[in-house]
């Protein structure tokens, strides 16, 4: 099974993509995890990011697709793959694509976790660590209990610097304009399918299973 995971910061792709590489024993693949193994490993692609993030700029497309192409001829990813993060433009997508022809395997699915914006804003802005117990929690839906408790025990309830909400607002106005032309992109090759990623994490885990 080769798919990509798409959808905006706080969609809960990282977490249902553990899920399903634990069931379905194939690795989940970051754009992240990627570019710091290559740059871990020496390799020559790898070497090139460092330098290039060394100097402020972005990675080129070209030295992504390498290091794409490198995670996916390890043997880990024989039976398929799950893709988070990339691509994250169109002309990703059509290197990616071209790449996948090329080694023979060509995408199963791009699946879409579908958040409404107000929810992501609240998952995003609303997430605390307990600085007593180290807890992740959410002022907006966790439960009033567990809140409570890290008070009770003498914490405190820490958002982290960039989860307020004017660079949450930029995170998710880069998606809009960059990646959330994919969805069309997919969909117009008959590859698209969409997962109602609100409520419960074992709610969205079994739409992920029932659309795939």
């Amino acid at each position: 099974m080769q798919i990509v995971l798409l959808g905006a910061p706080g969609s809960g792709k990282g977490t249902q993509a553990k899920r399903l590489m634990a069931d379905r024993k194939i690795p989940q693949i970051s754009t992240g995890d990627m570019l710091r193994a290559a740059i871990a490993a020496g390799t020559h692609f790898g070497q090139q990011g460092q330098d290039t993030m060394a100097s402020g700029q972005l990675i080129p497309d070209d030295i992504m697709l390498e290091i794409v192409s490198e995670r996916l001829s390890q043997d880990d990813a024989a039976n398929g793959f799950i893709l988070d993060g990339f691509p994250r433009t169109e002309k990703q997508a059509l290197d990616l694509e071209a790449l996948l022809d090329t080694i023979g395997k060509p995408l199963d699915a791009a699946i879409l976790m579908d958040v409404d914006l107000n929810i992501l804003m609240k998952r995003l802005t609303g997430r605390r660590t307990c600085s007593r117990t180290g807890k992740l929690l959410n002022i907006y839906f966790s439960p009033q209990e567990e809140l409570d408790a890290c008070i009770e025990a003498g914490g405190q309830l820490i958002q982290r610097e960039d989860d307020n909400e004017e660079t949450i607002g930029r995170r998710l106005d880069i998606y809009r304009q960059q990646t959330e032309p994919l969805i069309e992109f997919y969909r117009a090759r008959g590859q698209l399918k969409t997962v109602m990623a609100e409520g419960g994490v074992d709610d969205v885990y079994q739409r992920l299973q029932d659309v795939l």
